[in-house]
Order: C-alpha cells, then structure tokens, then sequence
C-alpha cells in the first residue's frame, strides 16, 4: 500500500514538473539532433528508469530464486 502511495506522489510531482516546464529543447546525441517539449523528455527519461528498474529487478528476483533452490536441493541430500 505505501509503494502505491509513494508511487501516485511521484508521478504527481514529475506531472506538475513537467507541465511547468513545457518549452521546447534541442536534443542532440551522436549525429542525431531533435526538437521536443521538456515535458515529453522528462517523461521519457522517467519512463525509461521505470522500465530498466523493473527488469534489473526482475532479473535479480529470478537469481535470488535460483540460490535459493540449489541451496534447498542441496541440504535435502
């Protein structure tokens, strides 16, 4: 329940964020260059966080379940 709320008070703060700063910015990266709203950046760079957060967890989830299997099939013997 308090990762929801802390959750729902985040992405209030990073919506009035980034309302508030809705100018336009030139983003550059190697050869490629863009114009978009800080607004639309800001959500981007959020939302990608989220997404590579939830799989390096994921996937430490699925190495700590391993361990724990090897070590439950080795005291049983």
């Amino acid at each position: 329940m308090i990762n929801a709320l802390l959750a729902v008070i985040m992405i209030t703060l990073v919506t009035v964020f980034s309302v508030q700063n809705a100018a336009p910015v030139v983003m550059s990266f190697m050869l490629w260059k863009f114009e978009a709203s800080l607004a639309i950046v800001i959500f981007l760079s959020l939302l990608s966080g989220v997404i590579i957060g939830a799989i390096v967890a994921s996937l430490m989830r699925v190495k700590t379940k391993k361990k724990s299997e090897v070590t439950l099939k080795g005291e049983q013997k």
